[in-house]
This record gives C-alpha cells, sequence and structure tokens, in this order.
C-alpha cells in the first residue's frame, strides 16, 4: 500500500516518468522534490499541487520565502 509522501511524488511531481537513472542523480531529484512539497507545506498549503500552481509566477515564488 502507497502512503501519500510516494503518491504525491508519483502524482504531482511525475517522479515514474523521469528517465533520469545514473549515478545518484534520482535520490538527489527525489531529496529535492521532498523539499519543494515540505516548503509548500512550511508555506501553509495543503494541496502540494495547488501550491505548486501557485507558485508559477515569479512575484508569488518569492512570497514563499518571504522575500517580497
Amino acid at each position: 500500500m502507497e502512503n501519500t509522501v510516494h503518491w504525491c511524488r508519483d502524482v504531482t511531481f511525475n517522479e515514474d516518468k523521469s528517465q533520469v537513472r545514473t549515478h545518484n542523480t534520482p535520490s538527489v531529484l527525489a531529496a529535492l522534490r521532498d523539499l519543494i512539497r515540505d516548503a509548500l507545506k512550511l508555506a501553509g498549503y495543503v494541496n502540494t499541487a495547488a501550491g505548486r500552481r501557485a507558485h508559477t509566477e515569479r512575484t508569488l515564488v518569492l512570497s514563499l520565502y518571504g522575500i517580497t
């Protein structure tokens, strides 16, 4: 049975469709996806996909980190 983290990485980030398979790159990209997911949760987004959509504009991305 898959947990919510795996489902989020698979569906929201399309991890299973990734063609990166050499060296440590798959694990590094998985760690980056987890960091993005956690940053969105800290910013108050319950839904990771909604958080990603909300941060496609540059000014909104900066507000995620409190820069603007």
